[in-house]
């Protein structure tokens, strides 16, 4: 259990009545928690799963210390019937959810985890070699955190993009975007569109009413 707020006396009276009512231990300031890693500094908080990571590398056991730039290549439109099917499914069934998880704190790895999720199913060679790119681009990046400073206005800005019918074998776009409080990433999203658009105005627009729906929310 998490408990958090600007009122250290009313944490303390909190943490006082749940004591009363149930055996807990208190483990002091969020430093670890389920895989995610929290640093606080005067400036602020850094998340980051680094740790696992490095955990998620051992498991794959790439045959080779490589990285890439980029967690997919430009332009790539994958399809089920791409590459010979694998012969075991339980290793890209696993990373791709590992994947899923990681992708809390990493928005970078949002859209080739969405991408690559799609083929849990009946994976194939071509899905496998993708899914050991975006492997490949955590080593390289395994560093990177996200920042939430202690001051900050109460501002938001989004954005939103739209690829206009990216999946070759349904012809559907996908929705994008990202919301920042000041210059803190705090939601961000890549989902398939659940009707085929027929102009690439139409998918926009779509997107931004997804976009619209998340700060209606936030707000």
């Amino acid at each position: 259990m998490i408990i958090t707020g600007d009122d250290p006396e009313y944490i303390a009276f909190v943490k006082a009545r749940l004591r009363d009512q149930f055996l807990m231990t208190d483990l002091g300031p969020l430093r670890y928690f389920l895989g995610i890693e929290v640093s606080s500094t005067s400036d602020g908080f850094y998340i980051s799963q680094e740790k696992y990571i490095q955990d998620l590398l051992a498991r794959a056991a790439l045959g080779d210390e490589r990285t890439v730039e980029t967690p997919m290549e430009l332009n790539v439109k994958l399809q089920p019937t791409d590459g010979d099917p694998l012969s075991d499914l339980t290793c890209y069934r696993h990373l791709v959810g590992s994947l899923v998880y990681l992708a809390v704190t990493r928005p970078d790895i949002s859209y080739p985890v969405h991408i690559l999720s799609q083929f849990v199913s009946a994976p194939t060679t071509v899905h496998y070699s993708h899914l050991l790119r975006v492997l490949r681009y955590l080593r390289g990046t395994i560093t990177r955190r996200l920042f939430f400073p202690c001051s900050s206005s109460l501002q938001l800005q989004c954005y939103s993009d739209a690829t206009w019918t990216s999946d070759p074998s349904d012809r559907r776009s996908l929705s994008a975007y990202c919301v920042f409080l000041r210059g803190s990433l705090i939601a961000w999203k890549t989902k398939k569109q659940t009707t085929v658009s027929r102009s690439s105005v139409e998918v926009e627009l779509r997107a931004m009413a997804l976009l619209t729906a998340e700060v209606t929310w936030l707000r």
